[in-house]
């Protein structure tokens, strides 16, 4: 396992300390709190110069809408949350779910989004074939590729942590991204890299290297709580827990990545609870001590 478990030596142009421009916030981080227009214009008055929005939420506000929000408050959208779920347990359902997909394709752009963030979908309803389930991720990515290549739209493959394997994201490591990009090509295919669901990883910083800087499309942060009570609802702030974020930012600013830092963080009992000023303003601050 040498060369997989530690982290790589950083060149010394690479600061220890992040870039504070480089802060992005996912919208899930205060969506409990405040509204899509409301996180914008909190964003953009805590001078966080990065938003990552979800569809649900762009849908409520209306997509141009959030464009134009976005726009005006001169905002970047690091990534669009979020495509995927490829797996049907039927034709006409893996059709749905393709279409779908297409649909947000075409939000991500006109949001301008940096990439499109896709959780691939996990177990059909009433299988227990998953590699059968891997196939059709690999058959609908191949099929949203074809579209997403002709219109510039980068798709963003999230691998999720095991514990989501049946029901959301059968694609689990950096490892099996790289597989896929690997197989289908890499224009316009890369890795959204969430270090909740990938720190545990025993080859993270050698698929890290793998990846290299053209499939490094996103680096979202957190960390990981110990104990955790929620395994959805329950990711620490930075600093919180055990991951080492800063390690990982270094391996893939090593790469030669110079794109956002994407908090996310899914917290019911605690962030989710607290003023949404408080927890930007926490946010802009444990980015700087902690990653």
């Amino acid at each position: 396992m040498s060369g997989n478990t530690t982290s790589p030596s950083v060149s010394s142009s690479i600061s220890q300390q992040p870039d504070a421009n480089l802060l992005s916030i996912n919208t899930a981080t205060v969506r409990q709190q405040w509204t899509l227009d409301k996180i914008i214009e909190g964003c953009a008055r805590h001078e966080i110069r990065g938003i990552s929005p979800w569809r649900d939420q762009t849908q409520a506000l209306g997509v141009t809408e959030t464009a134009r929000l976005i726009h005006s408050h001169e905002l970047t959208v690091t990534g669009y949350c979020r495509g995927g779920m490829f797996p049907g347990i039927s034709p006409q359902q893996r059709q749905h779910n393709n279409d779908d997909n297409r649909r947000a394709v075409d939000e991500a752009l006109e949001l301008n989004a940096q990439c499109l963030v896709l959780v691939v979908g996990g177990l059909p309803a009433g299988s227990k074939d998953l590699s059968g389930a891997r196939m059709q991720v690999r058959d609908g990515l191949a099929t949203l590729l074809d579209y997403s290549r002709s219109v510039s739209m980068p798709l963003a493959i999230e691998p999720l942590h095991p514990m989501y394997a049946a029901e959301r994201a059968c694609v689990n490591t950096l490892e099996q991204a790289n597989d896929l990009c690997d197989e289908l090509g890499d224009n316009g295919l890369g890795l959204a890299v969430d270090l909740y669901h990938t720190w545990w990883d025993p080859k993270f910083f050698a698929q890290i290297k793998r990846a290299g800087l053209r499939r490094l499309l996103a680096f979202h942060i957190c960390d990981w709580l110990v104990p955790t009570q929620d395994l959805l609802n329950d990711r620490g702030m930075m600093g919180d827990g055990v991951i080492d974020i800063r390690a990982a930012r270094l391996a893939v600013e090593a790469e030669g990545y110079r794109g956002f830092h994407e908090v996310e963080i899914f917290s019911a009992n605690n962030w989710w609870k607290k003023d949404a000023n408080e927890v930007l303003m926490t946010c802009k601050q444990r980015h700087l001590d902690c990653c």
